[in-house]
């Protein structure tokens, strides 16, 4: 079994005005709505409006190709180290920028302080583990990114098959690798619509 990540739009006030104790629960309850399951039904795809009936100001995003997994986020990562050499200086700081906020990590260590105490009185470790939390104004920066770097996006083809592709690998192309960076633009765009935050659960 490896790392699976749950993405999840978020209401970010209604978020802080949820008791520290009730917070991962809460988001746990959007992340895996149970009582909802089928399991004989197709896999949902997109985003999940509301993401549990319990949690009406939350959104659940199910990504197309990944079957949850973590790996293809991870992968996607690493296929950007190996290109970004070789992109163009405007698409390399907004792909940059877009990526480190998401996925991608470049060794900084740059964490928001109000991220690190959206759990802090949560006593167990785990539950204090998010692979992902933006809030609103992160959120809006990243749109922003996406919003130019999207443009440019094709320009990485032939570069990315002389650098990057790597058959057999979670992200093997372009085309697997520009879909899910389309997929987290889509994440960030509806998000900063809305004026929400992201968070992206372990699960």
């Amino acid at each position: 079994m490896g790392l699976d990540i749950t993405v999840l739009a978020v209401d970010w006030k209604r978020l802080e005005r949820t008791p520290f104790e009730e917070r991962y629960a809460l988001l746990e309850d959007a992340a895996l709505p149970g009582d909802e399951l089928d399991w004989d039904a197709e896999p949902e795809r997109g985003w999940v409006w509301p993401a549990a009936s319990s949690v009406p100001w939350c959104g659940r995003y199910e990504f197309h190709s990944t079957t949850g997994s973590y790996k293809p986020h991870f992968w996607a990562g690493q296929a950007w180290e190996d290109v970004r050499e070789h992109a163009g200086p405007e698409q390399r700081a907004h792909l940059d920028a877009f990526l480190q906020g998401l996925i991608w990590d470049n060794g900084t260590g740059t964490e928001d302080d109000t991220v690190c105490g959206l759990f802090a009185a949560d006593p167990d470790p785990w539950h204090r583990r998010l692979l992902l939390a933006c809030p609103p104004a992160t959120v809006s920066a990243l749109a922003g990114h996406w919003a130019r770097a999207e443009p440019l996006l094709e320009s990485l083809r032939e570069p990315y098959g002389v650098h990057a592709a790597c058959p057999g690998r979670w992200i093997e192309d372009f085309d697997e690798f520009s879909v899910l960076l389309r997929e987290w633009g889509v994440v960030v765009t509806e998000a900063g619509r809305r004026g929400w935050g992201l968070i992206g659960l372990p699960l």
